[in-house]
């Protein structure tokens, strides 16, 4: 399986927290959030590696390198000089894809087995997969999908405004290449607008629900939430 993981944006939510650093850069635990990103990937064995960057992107090659001392192999698109959103990077990164490839945000992290979406997205007909979760333990992100009975995706309304968003965007995405064919070239455009609606509208986008609550880092107390969970798992071993 081949993963994406988006690490391009300003990170414009976290102010002076950003002015030198990329946000996937921000340490925690003593490495830097995208570090955690990498392992749970290759905990798994998913060592094909396209990332993502922009903003202060050299710092993350200069950290992770080819990928070699992770155990991985990391590809590098560089939208340094025209931030093209997250739909753009997408579409920047074309000719570096898979058929099928997992897209992670790089500024949240969901620890589920990747490969049970590979697996699901694969019984769905091979349609475009986004992993949801009902917000049980709160995530401080709101809900902002809608699924009908067969748990396709209906609506997505980012701003969470609308009635009957049950589920919130988990930050994890299975998509067929195919569907960066929506994508218009060289235009900043972001995942939801550029991908997401009009698979939407043609139904072509499933949803893996997930139990598991996972962790942003775009404010204060998520921060906080993640370095919490990340000490404790390495205190339990």
């Amino acid at each position: 399986m081949q993963a994406v993981i988006l690490a391009g944006g300003l990170g414009t939510r976290l102010g002076d927290l950003t002015l030198a650093t990329p946000k996937g850069m921000l340490p925690f635990a003593g490495r830097p959030f995208l570090y955690h990103v990498v392992q749970l990937l290759t905990n798994q064995d998913i060592r094909d590696l396209v990332i993502c960057i922009g903003y202060l992107g050299e710092q993350v090659r200069g950290y992770f390198g080819d990928g070699r001392e992770m155990g991985v192999k990391i590809k590098y698109s560089d939208e340094s000089k025209n931030l093209l959103g997250t739909g753009g990077a997408l579409k920047k990164a074309l000719s570096l894809l898979n058929s099928r490839f997992l897209v992670l945000n790089g500024d949240t992290y969901l620890p589920i087995d990747y490969r049970e979406v590979e697996k699901e997205c694969l019984r769905a007909g091979g349609k475009s997969m986004v992993v949801v979760y009902n917000n049980k333990v709160d995530t401080r992100v709101k809900n902002n999908i809608a699924l009908d009975n067969n748990n396709m995706v209906v609506r997505y309304d980012k701003k969470g405004a609308s009635p009957g968003l049950d589920y919130v965007d988990a930050g994890v995405v299975m998509i067929r290449k195919e569907a960066l064919g929506y994508v218009p070239e060289g235009i900043p455009i972001s995942l939801e607008d550029g991908i997401y609606r009009p698979l939407i509208e043609k139904g072509e986008l499933a949803a893996f629900i997930t139990g598991q609550r996972f962790y942003d880092i775009g404010t204060p107390e998520q921060r906080s939430d993640f370095e919490k969970m990340v000490r404790e798992r390495r205190a339990d071993g």
